[in-house]
């Protein structure tokens, strides 16, 4: 496959802007980045190559607007849309590309979990099977993970040619999923947060927010705390892909996708997370200087201090994992039948099992989970979370044992642990001596 010039819709997006550089830099492509008007272009240009970390692509991105859209497209060997997460927009500029594009062209839309297959028919009958799903993550660069959905038009040969240019030019871990609402990365990732969230306000009295990301740390397996997270992607992100799969999907995890009241309160007053100052968490600065780190109080409706929870479990593990003891470090998190140990366990318990009941119905291997959660997240994958909590015990009895009851009368247990197998990936690196 040989692709010379692209065109990215929607560059002046923190998305299309940063995929914009990875074309730019690994696949060495020219790249028109249209946006809105050319100022924001402009702006979108210098950002994406600072993006990548090499000034040098920015000969290759050329900045444009949507009067220059038919040309740009017109030139381009493949056509990746990024704008804004709504169907009816994402249709009207298909059908714009569909008007321009060259025959042998590739058209791909970045959408994080709306339909490939809606958007593929808004092509000619012609152009249906060159088109395709390439949902990259956030920042590109550090996470590498791309979900490639053909749809029932797709040319399955020039699919594969796509899936090899993606993992041996751009250098993504591809990971075939079928068309299915948010997904398989966003489906596992956003169901364990938010019902993280519902959790916070199940334990407001406790402390809420802090106090559940306190439990499920840097030591249990992820880079960043699951509610830290939420308001690093932004609190209406998070809706919209929470919503999208309550409304479009069935299982027995349905529940977890409702939205707690204080997240649809803060979303209604603007707080939506970093990107807008404040959302679940809040930096403040005081007029002397000093800095301050607070949260929002479910209880009381206002930010008060990130408090300093030092969980004995939490501690334990953390002195363990410092010394690379992985054995003892999970052993005591099993074996500790504080509160909170028993919901750190049960949140990586059901991780695992809901990680594997999604693949089923999103994925075409069982390895596909993990792949997605360790490039897409940056959490230790399921299989890996299995192998890690095995080291200690008999994983599988673990789960019969100590899995909550509820999850367990709505699924057939036996058959979802007939399917954990090792993982390809190394659980250590994903385990961290902090909180």
């Amino acid at each position: 496959m040989t692709i010379q010039t692209i065109t990215v819709i929607g560059a002046n997006g923190t998305m299309g802007r940063n995929i914009s550089g990875i074309f730019a830099s690994f696949g060495s492509t020219k790249v028109y980045m249209v946006a809105r008007n050319l100022e924001k272009a402009e702006a979108a240009k210098a950002k994406a190559a600072l993006s990548v970390k090499a000034g040098s692509v920015a000969n290759r991105l050329v900045a444009a607007d949507y009067s220059m859209l038919e040309t740009c497209v017109s030139e381009s060997d493949l056509i990746f849309e990024a704008v804004f997460e709504d169907i009816n927009i994402k249709k009207e500029v298909a059908q714009r590309v569909s008007k321009a594009m060259k025959p042998d062209a590739i058209a791909c839309s970045g959408t994080s979990g709306l339909s490939i297959t809606t958007l593929a028919e808004q092509y000619p009958e012609h152009l249906r099977s060159r088109f395709f799903g390439v949902h990259m993550f956030n920042p590109p660069y550090s996470l590498n993970l791309c979900e490639l959905t053909p749809t029932q038009y797709s040319n399955m040969e020039l699919c594969d040619e796509l899936e090899e240019y993606l993992s041996k030019v751009l250098y993504r871990t591809v990971v075939k999923v079928k068309d299915s609402p948010a997904f398989l990365g966003n489906r596992i990732g956003f169901q364990f947060i938010n019902e993280v969230m519902q959790y916070a306000e199940k334990y407001k009295y406790s402390g809420g927010i802090d106090y559940m990301d306190a439990i499920l740390g840097c030591f249990s397996g992820r880079s960043m705390a699951p509610l830290v997270t939420a308001d690093f992607v932004g609190l209406d992100i998070h809706k919209a892909i929470i919503d999208n799969l309550y409304e479009n999907t069935v299982d027995y995890a349905h529940e977890t996708f409702v939205l707690p009241r204080f997240a649809e309160k803060l979303i209604a007053e603007g707080k939506l997370g970093k990107k807008a100052g404040g959302g679940l968490y809040k930096n403040v600065v005081y007029d002397n200087g000093l800095k301050s780190r607070t949260v929002y109080d479910i209880c009381s409706d206002t930010y008060r201090d990130v408090m300093d929870y030092h969980f004995p479990y939490a501690e334990k593990m953390m002195k363990q994992l410092h010394i690379g003891n992985y054995q003892d470090a999970f052993r005591i998190l099993i074996e500790n039948r504080s509160a909170e140990a028993e919901l750190c366990l049960q949140f990586l318990l059901k991780y695992v099992i809901y990680s594997l009941m999604a693949t089923e119905y999103v994925g075409y291997d069982i390895h596909s989970a993990d792949d997605v959660m360790a490039t897409g997240f940056n959490w230790c994958p399921p299989l890996a979370i299995a192998d890690a909590l095995g080291t200690g015990t008999d994983f599988k009895q673990l789960v019969r044992d100590r899995l909550d009851k509820d999850v367990q009368d709505n699924i057939n247990l036996e058959v979802v642990l007939a399917s954990v197998v090792p993982s390809k990936y190394d659980y250590r690196p994903f385990f961290k001596a902090k909180r």
